[in-house]
């Protein structure tokens, strides 16, 4: 969700990849229905594991509670979002941690001075 709302709220002036330390078979249709909800269209998305490779073109990885599996690059910048995994939630979980990350994706993009698309605003 986060990595979505990065590119839907960024329009392409920040380069996002997305990827996990043990990532799921599919991604969580409840997610993917409440970003529908948001406006953000998440139905071509597929769980891919990180890469070494991945870690070293990127100025900032975002963690989201993964501990010792969080791989670390020297001279990389690590944000921690500890957040309810979605996983197994109903809709109404979901809604909440889908808000949450906006915001601190918002927050992120700002900090990193990313223009956010206003258009995106809901």
């Amino acid at each position: 969700m986060a990595a979505a709302f990065a590119r839907h709220l960024g329009s392409n002036r920040a380069r996002v990849l997305s990827a996990g330390s043990a990532p799921a078979h599919e991604v969580n249709p409840v997610a993917v229905a409440a970003m529908a909800e948001a406006g953000v269209d998440m139905g071509d998305v597929r769980p891919r594991r990180w890469t070494p490779g991945d870690l070293e073109q990127v100025d900032v990885v975002v963690t989201m509670g993964c501990g010792d599996k969080c791989p670390v690059v020297p001279g990389t910048e690590y944000v921690d979002w500890p957040l309810t995994d979605p996983a197994g939630q109903g809709l109404d979980v979901v809604r909440e941690v889908r808000d949450e990350i906006e915001r601190r994706v918002r927050d992120l993009l700002r900090d990193l001075g990313v223009d956010i698309d206003t258009r995106s605003d809901r």
